[in-house]
């Protein structure tokens, strides 16, 4: 039986660290349309909706051809959680899954995106975290996490780490539900998938550092320069 899936896209538009980031342009668009584009284009959702507590979005996601969900006022403000936000999301909104796709990360493409939900619909995870895969040299709490001390070896021979970017996430909904009503946490409920997408598409716009370093990989996209080399 064919799973179904719809999206959301949580976006205030108030923000402290990037004042009103959801609707600064990015490029050549407002940040907030990258999202909303990329799930139309999948073609793949039963449904698309902007999470948002401002009726100004509301009106662009209307505008665009998805559908508002006003937020809660207990939620509108920066300390409400996603579990707290998809747990009333979902009160109101029957899937099997919901697929929620940040508006912080503007770099994913569209073939990541078809991938992450062939995952979902080929498996059955309770949820499923984009996570970015990395062989570093970690520590943590002062201690290597995955390489010992006692030697040196290539990056390539280590075991990697991986980091959850936030990028799309999927929860059943059963399960979610389910969970935060028995008061657990949801967010990390059941069985985890792990869904390694590519580290130039990963960002998560939390700073102004890290606004640049995304518009300068939008950038490098656009303006795409003729491999050079010195001569030796």
């Amino acid at each position: 039986m064919d799973k179904k899936l719809i999206a959301m896209i949580p976006a205030r538009l108030g923000s402290k660290r990037i004042p009103r980031k959801n609707i600064r342009y990015m490029g050549d668009k407002p940040l907030i349309h990258y999202p909303i584009e990329m799930a139309k284009s999948v073609n793949r959702f039963d449904s698309i909706w902007l999470n948002t507590e401002s009726e100004e979005l509301g009106r662009l996601s209307s505008a665009m051809g998805i559908g508002f969900h006003k937020r809660a006022d207990e939620l509108a403000g920066d300390t409400a959680t996603n579990r707290e936000f998809t747990y009333e999301f979902l009160q109101q909104h029957i899937c099997d899954y919901v697929v929620m796709i940040n508006s912080t990360s503007p770099l994913l493409r569209k073939e990541t995106v078809e991938r992450f939900l062939d995952y979902v619909t080929d498996n059955d995870f309770d949820t499923v975290l984009s996570v970015i895969s990395e062989k570093e040299e970690v520590f943590y709490n002062g201690k290597p996490l995955n390489f010992s001390l006692q030697e040196k070896i290539n990056s390539q021979l280590l075991e990697p780490v991986e980091t959850i970017c936030w990028s799309l996430t999927a929860w059943k909904r059963e399960t979610f539900m389910k969970l935060q009503e028995q008061g657990s946490n949801p967010v990390f409920g059941g069985v985890i998938g792990r869904f390694v997408i590519p580290k130039d598409e990963a960002c998560d716009l939390d700073t102004l550092e890290d606004w640049k370093i995304a518009e300068g990989i939008l950038m490098s996209r656009i303006n795409i320069f003729e491999e050079r080399y010195m001569e030796l």
